[in-house]
């Protein structure tokens, strides 16, 4: 077995690198980063987007190329559209980069295993599909010492992270809610932030 990383010291090391980056998050990465980030004009959450997020992430990549985007994404989000991998890939954004944690199970919905949770290569697929560089890590010290390197690396670039599952068995009714933004109130900030005009 692996071993596995904090989710919220995953966020902590990458946000001393993080510089002007666009940051998407869904899930449990979100509600880590929300208490890591310095610059929430240029953050953009996706909310429970499964099987959407890479996509949407892959779309400001594509639309902002001036811009660094990063998306950390989830292991069951993304094998509900493994073919984005290939988009991504044949599209090339040199600014985009794609951090998966990967915690080998549901746990926003009660912890169920991901099949195939331990033998799984995804930064392998990412690789085989033809993104530019990819990474695995399961020890904290290893991607302190080499995300900001990756970060200066041309995308897209793909980083798998194994992390601690936080499983969540409350109904999504009696979970705790953050406040936070809408999504256009999201969607209006960052253009407001990116100096893009809507009229």
């Amino acid at each position: 077995m692996p071993n596995m990383i904090e989710a919220l010291d995953v966020m902590k090391a990458f946000g001393e690198h993080r510089g002007d980056a666009i940051v998407t998050t869904s899930g449990t990465a979100g509600r880590h980063w929300s208490d890591v980030s310095t610059n929430e004009r240029r953050d953009v959450s996706l909310g429970g987007v499964m099987g959407g997020t890479t996509p949407s992430a892959l779309g400001l990549a594509l639309g902002l190329p001036d811009e660094k985007v990063v998306l950390f994404d989830s292991e069951g989000a993304l094998l509900m559209n493994l073919g984005v991998l290939a988009t991504i890939a044949g599209k090339k954004p040199k600014n985009f980069f794609h951090f998966l944690l990967d915690n080998e199970c549901y746990a926003t919905t009660g912890g169920q295993p991901v099949p195939n949770a331990q033998e799984i290569d995804y930064a392998g697929m990412a690789k085989s599909a033809g993104y530019k560089s990819t990474h695995s890590f399961d020890d904290l010290e290893d991607f302190v010492t080499n995300v900001g390197r990756i970060m200066e690396e041309e995308g897209p670039v793909f980083i798998s992270v194994k992390i601690v599952p936080e499983v969540q068995n409350l109904p999504i009714s009696m979970r705790e809610r953050r406040p936070g933004r809408s999504r256009m109130e999201t969607i209006r900030t960052l253009q407001e932030e990116l100096g893009i005009s809507t009229g």
